[in-house]
């Protein structure tokens, strides 16, 4: 049987469903509950990673160092992961402090095409001994060729894995296969799929990827994620064991973690609508959903419209300022169509 890693982060990426208001009592909930399943990685933290809480992002209910600490007092056999993204996070200030808490795992991302960005983080990981591993965000909107150009420089700055996120949801099973084939037969180190549900591939798409080759998959309890959300944990896990694959964690058990993260975690089950479905499509990370429904209302115009010209403009995670540019732009745009009548 073929091993896949899983790595859940219910508590990192599902932070972005609640406008990253999770409390302590849910994540310390909620850990137990992973330990008790058997979850190798629980990544915990801020939607954006490690001092990513901003007015522009979101604050944080609760601070990155209270997040790590009660995870950290709540996980015996399941390691702590953390996410920083260079530029946010910095290795004094925030990774380090991270490590000191008990950090077992560090991902760190960049966007598709700027991986030079993760080698000093990398680097300070791998030095003090933990798992460290590079992630590329909006993978769709990178060739095969260019994601292993990025790879490579990742693996040579050290990293155990690389992950490549969907962050838009944006991909189809026939998008991924084509990318794994050519990071697994070009990589010496495993390689990892993180997905979004905008189009409802995210099932299929972890599919693909471990098909191809991939030994790493994230999934979250009710696919409780950004956007339309993730590939839902306990179905990965139970498709994963229907085809033969091995992941050592306790179906029942990983079942009974959905229904508390339901109960106890999230306000509502993510599920795809309408624009999620356009988000998807127009390649916009799943990020952006929270704050294109509030502001197309603000400026009276269709989310629809603003997710596809968000997408012409290859608007990507960090540049939540330009949704209300282009919203204003639209709003601009309608108002002289109608004087013009």
């Amino acid at each position: 049987m073929k091993h896949v890693l899983i790595s859940d982060p219910t508590l990192r990426d599902g932070n972005h469903a609640v406008m990253h208001q999770l409390n302590s009592t849910q994540i310390a909930a909620y850990c137990r509950a992973a330990d008790e399943a058997g979850l190798p990685i629980v990544e915990v933290g801020h939607g954006n990673g490690l001092a990513a809480a901003s007015l522009q992002l979101g604050l944080s209910l609760v601070p990155d160092k209270e997040m790590l600490e009660v995870a950290r007092s709540n996980l015996s056999r399941s390691q702590l992961g953390v996410f920083i993204i260079p530029g946010f996070g910095t290795i004094k200030r925030d990774l380090a402090p991270a490590i000191e808490i008990g950090a077992d795992v560090v991902r760190v991302g960049s966007h598709c095409t700027e991986a030079d960005t993760t080698a000093r983080h990398l680097a300070y990981a791998r030095e003090h001994g933990k798992k460290a591993y590079g992630n590329l965000m909006m993978c769709h909107m990178a060739s095969p060729a260019t994601l292993l150009a990025e790879c490579r420089k990742m693996q040579s700055y050290g990293a155990d894995g690389v992950v490549l996120m969907d962050s838009a949801g944006a991909l189809l099973p026939a998008d991924v296969t084509e990318r794994f084939k050519v990071l697994v037969g070009g990589l010496e180190i495993p390689v990892g799929f993180h997905a979004h549900n905008n189009l409802g591939m995210a099932i299929a798409n972890s599919i693909a990827a471990v098909e191809a080759g991939g030994r790493i998959l994230d999934g979250t309890a009710r696919g409780f994620g950004a956007g339309a959300g993730n590939a839902q944990l306990e179905v990965l896990i139970a498709v994963l064991q229907q085809l033969g694959y091995e992941t050592n964690i306790d179906l029942y058990k990983v079942l009974d973690l959905s229904d508390i993260a339901e109960k106890q975690v999230m306000k509502t089950v993510p599920i795809v609508r309408p624009t999620s479905i356009v988000s998807g499509m127009a390649g916009v990370v799943s990020t952006f959903a929270k704050h294109v429904d509030r502001i197309s209302v603000q400026y009276a115009v269709d989310p629809r419209d603003l997710f596809f010209e968000l997408g012409r403009r290859k608007v990507v995670a960090g540049q939540e300022d330009i949704i209300i540019e282009v919203a204003m732009d639209l709003a601009h745009r309608r108002d002289a169509v109608s004087q013009a009548r």
